[in-house]
């Protein structure tokens, strides 16, 4: 059973705050003292409380997500600027533009993992993003496409944003923690496929390999859509070659390059050659 179905004989928490807004106007119940202590913004906004709202963003979308029966997800990252090839010519750089063929394989690859996901019951792979444009917003539009849900973690950054129009808005989460944000994106992979991306995808998918690699993670698909980007981007033999790397690390993740590859490795992944 639940936490949430679990009955108790104690007084809903919802009703003590319904009746605070009826009590009467006099100075101490205008004083923030005077507060339902989980109802007052400014207290749970205190340094001191750091610990509680890193708890509240770690528990928030797992209750959501065990409501919705969500059993396990495939992972997307990939770069924001990416543009749709429609956006092409919006592009600030040659090289962005000639990145979009990788907005329209996300999308492909969103759309068939989620029909894979909807003829198995849809409970498991799901389409999980960032939450944001490009790479992300081609993953949300694919799952859509297909007429599934996806999950969006959206994080405040300094600069105005918003969620993109296709994740599913009661799977559409706002985080303050990059490293909370981090956990949930991983806590229920089943895969994790990254795209070219910049430092927000760099960083995430090193700090995914660093957990499978050091077995803080179990081993899932890992694929990397790209390999002339990933190749002139990292120098992964020079990692092995120098000793900092292991040789069997190269073997953590595979290069693709469609979305029907990408899918049929997560299907065989153990039975797939490794280089």
């Amino acid at each position: 059973m639940k936490y949430s179905e679990r009955k108790h004989p104690f007084r809903d928490s919802r009703e003590d705050v319904e009746a605070a807004e009826h009590t009467p106007d006099t100075p101490q119940t205008r004083s923030p003292a005077y507060r339902l202590a989980f109802a007052d913004g400014d207290f749970l906004r205190r340094e001191e409380l750091r610990p509680v709202r890193l708890q509240l963003e770690l528990l928030k979308p797992e209750l959501e997500l065990d409501a919705r029966g969500i059993e396990s997800t495939v992972v997307m990252f990939g770069g924001a600027r990416i543009p749709s090839p429609e956006k092409r010519d919006t592009a600030r750089t040659r090289t962005l533009a000639e990145l979009t063929h990788f907005y329209e394989e996300a999308r492909r690859f969103a759309r068939l993992v989620t029909e894979r996901s909807l003829a198995a019951g849809g409970r498991e792979n799901v389409i999980v993003t960032g939450g944001g444009p490009g790479v992300m917003e081609a993953g949300n539009l694919g799952a859509e496409e297909a007429g599934g849900i996806s999950i969006g973690l959206n994080i405040v950054l300094p600069h105005e944003q918003a969620p993109n129009a296709h994740v599913t808005p009661e799977l559409c989460f706002n985080f303050h923690y990059f490293g909370i944000r981090k956990m949930h994106f991983l806590m229920r992979a089943s895969a994790v496929a990254v795209f070219p991306g910049g430092f927000g995808t760099m960083d995430e998918l090193f700090e995914s390999l660093t957990l499978i690699q050091s077995k803080r993670m179990k081993a899932v698909p890992f694929l990397l859509f790209g390999e002339e980007f990933w190749r002139r981007i990292v120098n992964w033999e020079a990692l092995e070659e120098s000793g900092t790397i292991s040789p069997d690390d190269l073997d953590l993740f595979r290069f693709v390059e469609t979305a029907e590859e990408a899918c049929d490795l997560i299907e065989n992944w153990e039975a797939a050659p490794a280089r």
